[in-house]
């Protein structure tokens, strides 16, 4: 927990600060996608783990007649009433919350007004979700501190639902399963189906994983998020299937004729990106550090030559990583468009290599990449109480 306490101090001095009470205080991380990028959509297999950056919420109860929220980042406040609650324009952060709230009404709960403090460490825009570390973060504080009684399950669907229709982004339920439900030191091999997954311990050995973020952030990204789900939806129909989940490569063969080329590559990726799940799972198990290395980059080649969703910033740095034999394996990770890569290096290579890419990015593109070192982190709790 040492990674946070200083960002845990920091809110829960500034909730003591304005609101003179102590708090409840809830950690809620951020998480990584090892493999299985766009699957979850399509009710695949994908491979997150929670991280050791996150949220940080301090939440009470308050006697007066609005809620007040203090994003400590931002240095924004907002107030509101708990009477009408709908979508702001332009919303930003409050949008996910006043999401988390909606949900929750509407499925009968009675929320009193609280007053909230929170900030995090997670980087914008780096695809490291962000916005369901703080779906959670509320959800998980306003179970505790109404008793809702509310599963970690159900939470995760509230907070789904809170970004489905208070941030218009019709997202997968990776995010916030990872972010809720992250075990230490193991990544999640996560059925989007059943909604169940299995750890798995990872030992990395003499490698560690290195996120690389571009720093950008392309305008595509929604657009062509819903564009490309879109795409696996129709397919799906045609072949009068649940999802691209139940279809082998050589199943797409009758309805070829009837798609793009540029469609047809998208919905093999998916199909493809699936086994690689399964297939680094497997590696996992058999301690085989080279194949992880090679599925990522299958991974990458796909999502960028066949679902078109990466940029000339993220297969830059792909493509750098390849001249270097200290690296096992690297891919974009996220939406695309932007945001990260997941590097999997020799520890000792670690400073080298972070120096050197550092310095071609900036020669390359004229602005600075920003490198991080994460671990494999435990999923949304209480802190503690009387922290």
């Amino acid at each position: 927990m040492n990674m946070n306490k200083k960002l845990i101090k920091e809110v829960n001095r500034s909730f003591e600060k304005y609101f003179k009470t102590k708090p409840l205080l809830v950690f809620s991380p951020g998480r990584i996608n090892l493999i299985g990028e766009h699957t979850d959509y399509n009710e695949g297999f994908v491979f997150p783990a929670a991280i050791n950056k996150g949220i940080v919420l301090a939440i009470e109860k308050s006697d007066f007649e609005v809620s007040k929220v203090f994003a400590l980042n931002k240095d924004e406040v907002y107030e509101f009433g708990l009477g009408e609650i709908k979508p702001l324009k332009d919303g930003g952060w409050r949008n996910y919350i006043l999401g988390v709230i909606s949900e929750l009404q509407k499925l009968g709960f009675e929320i009193g007004n609280f007053d909230a403090v929170f900030a995090g460490d997670i980087p914008g825009g780096a695809g490291m979700s962000s916005s369901a570390a703080l779906e959670n973060s509320f959800v998980y504080g306003l179970n505790e501190l109404f008793k809702l009684g509310l599963s970690k399950t159900e939470m995760i669907v509230v907070s789904q639902k809170a970004e489905h229709n208070y941030a218009g982004v019709k997202c997968g339920i990776m995010d916030q399963y990872a972010s809720m439900f992250g075990v230490k030191k193991s990544a999640l091999l996560l059925d989007c189906r059943t909604v169940e997954s299995k750890p798995f311990k990872i030992d990395f050995g003499d490698y560690k994983l290195m996120l690389i973020n571009t720093n950008v952030k392309h305008d595509l990204s929604e657009t062509a998020y819903n564009d490309r789900r879109s795409v696996c939806e129709m397919v799906s129909e045609k072949l009068n299937v649940k999802a691209l989940r139940d279809v082998l490569l050589k199943e797409l063969e009758p309805v070829k004729s009837e798609i793009t080329e540029s469609d047809y590559q998208k919905v093999s990726y998916i199909i493809e990106e699936n086994s690689r799940v399964q297939s680094f799972s497997e590696a996992i198990k058999e301690h085989n550090l080279e194949l992880l290395g090679q599925l990522l980059y299958q991974s990458h080649d796909g999502l960028s030559e066949k679902y078109k969703v990466s940029c000339v910033e993220l297969d830059f740095l792909v493509n750098e990583t390849k001249k270097n034999k200290n690296i096992l394996g690297a891919r974009m990770m996220g939406g695309g468009f932007g945001g990260c890569t997941i590097n999997l290096i020799l520890k000792s290579e670690f400073k080298k290599f972070k120096k050197d890419i550092s310095k071609k990015f900036k020669s390359e593109f004229g602005q600075a990449c920003s490198v991080y070192s994460v671990k494999l982190s435990q999923g949304t709790h209480v802190v503690n109480k009387t922290y």
